[in-house]
């Protein structure tokens, strides 16, 4: 019996710039679908941002129907107020994904940079790299794009394993 592809969403969420990567894993292949990036309009408010970040991933979730859903946690060590905008884009990530009905993964960001790069401390140079490696037809323009696509390389890996990633 053979197993239908899954098609997995990858999101690196962002106040400005939410990354967002699709990929399709089946069995131990894995094949680059998209990628791409959800810019708000900083000149707007906080509500207006956070609309266009909403409507932004459902027109992707719509566009390549994935399966499953990853979100990358984000830590700040920043200001509270840089945390808490930080907190309100991965909350329309999460919010969009499972009212999309689909399946979502929360990732650490130390994790997803030890399973792309196999170090947790990796800057986002190396991330990019590895994905190109990984996903060699990948059209990642931006860091947003590639760590998105990097979260969805990181479920890949991971999947059935949420307990685990949350260790």
């Amino acid at each position: 019996m053979m197993l239908a592809p899954i098609r997995i969403l990858g999101i690196d969420p962002g106040l400005r710039n939410t990354g967002w990567g699709v990929i399709e894993a089946h069995a131990s292949r894995l094949a680059f679908v998209a990628c791409g990036r959800i810019c708000s309009d900083a000149a707007t408010t906080i509500a207006v941002r956070l609309r266009q970040l909403h409507e932004g991933l459902a027109r992707v979730i719509e566009d390549y129907a994935p399966h499953e859903a990853a979100v990358e946690e984000t830590f700040v060590n920043r200001d509270p107020q840089s945390a808490l905008k930080l907190g309100q884009a991965r909350g329309v990530a999460l919010s969009v994904s499972a009212l999309a009905g689909l399946k979502v993964e929360e990732y650490a960001a130390n994790l997803v940079k030890k399973t792309i790069v196999g170090n947790g401390h990796a800057d986002k140079a190396q991330i990019a790299m590895m994905v190109r490696v990984l996903l060699p037809l990948s059209a990642a323009n931006s860091a947003d794009a590639a760590d998105a696509l990097a979260v969805a390389l990181c479920h890949a890996q991971h999947r059935g394993a949420g307990a685990l990633a949350r260790a």
